[in-house]
Formats: structure tokens, sequence, C-alpha cells
């Protein structure tokens, strides 16, 4: 029951480089840590959150385990909480409307 962060690495918006936030135990544990980091709603995409790479280090020290990519993707597939882009999408935050498309 972890909730894990890869490298930033993603090119983003604004230049920026973005990390993947992710949980092994449950959507909610997940929706509950980036509310908790002060990550808005729209930044969730289908399983994970798109984190910038300004917050890579406030997850770290809010408990998350930094992992390689592919250790979060194997992960992540192994908790049954994978939503491949074809599939059916994981439910958004309350509160926040619609995940990002």
């Amino acid at each position: 029951m972890s909730v894990l962060i890869d490298t930033p690495v993603w090119p983003g918006p604004r230049g920026w480089l973005f990390a993947h936030l992710v949980s092994d135990s449950s959507y909610a544990e997940l929706h509950d840590f980036a509310r908790e980091l002060g990550v808005p709603g729209r930044a969730f995409d289908r399983d994970h959150y798109d984190i910038p790479e300004h917050l890579h280090a406030r997850a770290l020290a809010l408990g998350a385990e930094h992992v390689s990519g592919r250790e979060l993707v194997t992960r992540l597939r192994a908790s049954g909480l994978r939503r491949p882009k074809f599939g059916p999408a994981a439910p958004a935050p309350s509160g926040e409307g619609s995940a990002v498309p």
C-alpha cells in the first residue's frame, strides 16, 4: 500500500517536465494524497496524476515512494488499478469534475 512517483521526464506545458503519481492500493488513497500535495483534480488522467517537476520533492517529503517508470507500471498493473488508454477510466476525484482527457 503505497503512493508511487517516478522521475519527472515527461515534457508538458510551459516547458515543465512531469512525473506520474499512482497508488498501488486504491484510487481513494491516490486522490487523498494528491489533494494533500495541492494538485488539482484536472491533473488526474485515467489512473495517475501528472505531477510537475517543482512538486516532486514535496511529494517525496509527504511520503511518496520514488520508483522507476518501469516499476511504477509493473506495480500499478499488479494492483489491478491500471486503466489503459482505450479501457474504462477510473473514477475522477469527487468534487473536481471529469478527468483530463
